[in-house]
């Protein structure tokens, strides 16, 4: 199977929950029940600068719903449903799409089939480096053709791959225009959305007006529906406590809030959707010469670890064990952890591996002392730097040395992509809402040519993933199961916490899917 690299940026998504992920998994829907207010302005509050809106790229990927359109969508409760596609016809190989009659770019140009084919051929071009819609397409190669006569849209992969409908199917599908000149879609959008970006400012805001007339939104939906705003306007506020702040003051509409800054926001009328997130995401450095390449010290060490105790640090108060790799919601996700992470004596497990501990001394092995660099980022979470504290807590009493680092995110992404000066990495993220997002991070070469910067090998898992890619969609979900459950037996990986994130409204109402991403379709201002 082919795997593609991606830059280091999109890497880092893997442990920033800051950064766009597809959509594909369940998500939430908002309520209130003030009167609408019909063609007014709703103001939205982003974590950080967005320097491209091109849907293909990196930071423009998580706004790309405004302004753009996918051949289906994923509904708030993470069903398949029609976008620009009234129906299709999926196996591992091939996958056609029947597009809806009536559809027209922003500059008024009838959307063709050949029109759509043209934008899956150039996302997927590996020569165009297209980092956002790496994180959306297949990993495998794939062609497309079109026949306009039918309104159809074929695409036909080289090898297995199951989730051709939640892949394919959901790439932003730029328009013509925007193709003819890429460079442009930095500033101006160039697709079939609800909205059009009609102001850009660096560093923010940014402004989207409605389109009149569109009617082939998620599952049908319209811009003519009362209470949808005629104007989206979204702001940089880089600070929870500042967007907490902006809410309770009315200065912004909506703002994704996590950490401690949620407690401020309860009982005060907001409207709410939940954002699973796993809290901790754990990787153990397995690559040549590293102590952790050894599977019986990186079982040792996770039965060492207070998971319930680590888990009320992750979250700030009572927290449950992470029970999957990626967050409720996910496609195929299941409580895996429990029953599959190792659970022994961790001393004794480490003397039958041969290491040795005299009084109070370090263990070491061979003349060697256990010494483990464990990183993390602040910018990741504001809890991560406590949770690396109660591990290397956990492992000194077991007689390692630990060296605490925190660094700042390109440092740690350095550390991970770059350097791998580390043994074990401690991060957060809603992981990937279909399982074969994980596999270039589980699997295949370590950086520069992969993804896989932990080193891991295990042929279970890949064995597993093999037979799980021919089977059709979530078919396969207890074959993917059981390659996570090759991972925690192994101690590959460890997620800490299932923790919540929350998009919170002030006289607004939404719905969100996996990840917390608004449906713009679905926004409604009220008094």
């Amino acid at each position: 199977m082919l795997r593609r690299p991606l830059p280091v940026a999109p890497a880092a998504a893997m442990t920033a929950a800051a950064l766009a992920l597809s959509g594909c998994g369940g998500g939430a829907r908002s309520s209130t029940t003030t009167p609408l207010v019909d063609r007014g302005t709703v103001r939205i509050a982003a974590a950080s600068e967005i320097p491209s809106f091109n849907p293909y790229t990196a930071f423009g990927a998580a706004q790309a719903r405004y302004a753009y359109d996918s051949l289906v969508d994923i509904a708030a409760d993470g069903t398949v449903v029609p976008g620009l596609a009234s129906s299709w016809q999926a196996t591992t190989t091939t996958a056609t799409f029947t597009l809806r009659p009536g559809v027209t770019c922003s500059d008024g140009t009838p959307l063709t089939a050949s029109a759509v084919a043209r934008a899956l051929t150039y996302a997927g071009d590996p020569a165009n480096q297209l980092a956002g819609a790496r994180t959306v397409l297949p990993t495998v190669p794939f062609t497309v053709t079109a026949d306009d006569g039918n309104g159809t849209v074929a695409a036909t992969t080289t090898t297995p791959f199951p989730f051709l409908t939640r892949t394919l199917g959901l790439l932003p599908i730029v328009c013509p225009a925007g193709l003819d000149r890429p460079q442009s879609l930095d500033r101006f959008t160039q697709g079939t959305g609800p909205y059009v970006l009609t102001r850009y400012t660096p560093g923010g805001p940014y402004e989207f007006t409605v389109r009149e007339g569109y009617t082939w939104g998620p599952d049908g939906a319209t811009t003519a529906e009362p209470g949808l705003p005629a104007r989206i306007v979204v702001s940089v506020v880089p600070q929870a406590s500042t967007a907490a702040n902006l809410l309770l003051t009315g200065g912004v509409d909506i703002a994704n809030v996590d950490g401690p800054d949620r407690a401020r926001l309860t009982d005060h009328g907001l409207a709410t959707t939940d954002v699973p997130t796993v809290v901790g995401l754990t990787f153990f450095n397995q690559r040549p010469g590293r102590a952790l390449a050894d599977p019986a010290l990186r079982r040792a060490l996770v039965s060492a670890l207070d998971r319930r105790g680590l888990a009320n640090v992750a979250v700030g108060g009572t927290g449950r064990p992470a029970t999957d790799f990626g967050a409720e919601g996910a496609v195929c996700h299941a409580d895996l952890a429990a029953a599959n992470l190792p659970s022994q004596d961790a001393a004794e497990a480490l003397r039958a591996a041969g290491w040795t501990r005299t009084g109070g001394g370090p263990l070491t092995k061979d003349g060697h002392p256990l010494r483990l660099r464990l990183i993390t980022s602040p910018e990741l979470g504001p809890t991560l730097a406590s949770v690396a504290e109660l591990m290397a807590r956990d492992w000194t009493a077991l007689g390692a040395q630990v060296d605490l680092v925190t660094e700042s995110l390109p440092a740690l992404v350095n550390a991970m992509y770059q350097s791998a000066d580390f043994d074990v990495v401690v991060g957060s993220t809603p992981g990937f809402a279909l399982p074969v997002g994980f596999i270039p991070f589980f699997s295949g070469p370590t950086p520069a040519q992969g993804l896989n910067f932990a080193g891991v090998t295990n042929p279970e898992y890949d064995a597993l993933v093999a037979q799980a890619l021919r089977e059709n969609d979530t078919a396969g979900c207890g074959t993917w199961n059981r390659a996570a459950a090759a991972l925690f037996r192994s101690a590959d990986a460890l997620p800490i916490a299932d923790g919540r994130g929350t998009v919170y409204g002030y006289r607004t109402t939404f719905a969100t899917t996996f990840g917390g991403r608004l449906i713009p379709t679905s926004i409604r201002l009220h008094q």
